[in-house]
């Protein structure tokens, strides 16, 4: 569970979000909005990797200010560009890296990367080098690093965006057989469907809140 307790945000001098109020428990949530609206400095304040300036985010009761180093391990988060965090030349190091933490023995650690890449599709990639694999394996390879360590939550920020159709669904697919808690920003307004609940955004400040339906009416009428 999430909850935002009052939470404001301002970076470079101006107010990014504005006193926000919100209790995150459902298993699947979007959230849309223009650029520039504060989407993705949301999707950041939820594990830590930006702090607010009011306010607080709680996440399993911990608080992202005081325990981040506890929070991150339960809460994964996907950068739109996969390039921003395979820091490793070859895939399994890149994997293994996330187990780090873990202490685990060579075997173990071995066992556990080349399962994550089956569930992934990429059985047999431990020793493709990164720079070499295409788009949407690159992003594959990201939402494996990072769900390695099993978190509970995953943030995705525009994991689809630089990816053309086929690589979309396939990343899409992968999601969607997580089990893990997902929150997805996204401006492909067709992937929401099977969610539960989409927050709409609106320059800082949440516009509108319930189903996806509804929510990309609000959405477009925003936009119109």
């Amino acid at each position: 569970m999430i909850e935002l307790l009052g939470v404001s945000l301002a970076r470079g001098g101006r107010d990014v979000l504005s006193r926000l109020d919100l209790r995150l428990a459902e298993r699947r949530i979007g959230v849309i909005g223009a650029n520039g609206s504060g989407k993705s400095s949301f999707a950041r304040l939820l594990n830590g990797l930006l702090l607010p300036t009011e306010g607080t985010v709680r996440v399993f009761g911990l608080d992202t200010a005081a325990d981040g180093r506890a929070v991150r391990r339960r809460v994964g988060f996907v950068f739109q560009n996969p390039d921003n965090q395979i820091v490793y030349p070859t895939v399994g190091e890149d994997l293994a890296f996330g187990l780090k933490p873990l202490k685990l023995d060579r075997g173990e650690l071995a066992r556990r990367v080349s399962f994550a890449l089956a569930e992934a599709g990429l059985a047999g990639f431990e020793n493709r080098l990164t720079h070499e694999l295409s788009g949407g394996e690159r992003q594959m390879v990201a939402l494996a690093g990072v769900g390695i360590a099993r978190p509970e939550i995953l943030v995705l920020d525009e994991p689809t965006t630089l990816l053309d159709l086929r690589n979309k669904r396939r990343v899409m697919a992968r999601i969607d057989a997580l089990q893990q808690t997902v929150v997805m920003v996204t401006h492909d307004l067709d992937l929401l469907s099977g969610f539960d609940r989409v927050l709409v955004f609106e320059t800082g400040r949440l516009a509108f809140d319930g189903p996806p339906a509804e929510a990309i009416g609000a959405y477009r009428s925003l936009c119109a």
